[in-house]
């Protein structure tokens, strides 16, 4: 279960899911990660220590840190009354709703809630 305000993934970015396939079967080779696959485009796994998910939907090149929030329509207010700015509104996907946004210093994140 998630914990309220806690990071709850990394995401690792890839190109395709050709990609995801072999960064799946590097993780596995490598540090032993076995992972639930989610459609073609994104896998995750727990046995990495902290979550953590290899996607393929995205064309970002650096990993993505993934917050859960209990409350995501407050979490969004507060991170615009204090600087950040959103850069892809509220969405849904299988298990939830998030949106991403950049901290004042430029850093992207994202938020989840179910």
């Amino acid at each position: 279960m998630a914990t309220h305000n806690h990071i709850d993934l990394i995401e690792f970015p890839v190109k395709s899911a050709t990609e995801l396939k072999q960064t799946k079967e590097f993780f596995n080779e490598v540090f032993g990660w076995t992972y639930n696959q989610w459609g073609e485009d994104f896998a995750d796994t727990t046995d990495s220590g902290a979550a953590s998910g290899i996607n393929a939907d995205k064309g970002s090149s650096m990993p993505l840190t993934v917050i859960y929030t209990k409350d995501l329509e407050k979490t969004k207010k507060l991170v615009v009354k204090n600087g950040g700015k959103i850069i892809a509104d509220t969405y849904s996907f299988p298990g939830g709703r998030r949106f991403h946004f950049t901290e004042p210093s430029g850093n992207e994140l994202a938020v989840w809630s179910e």
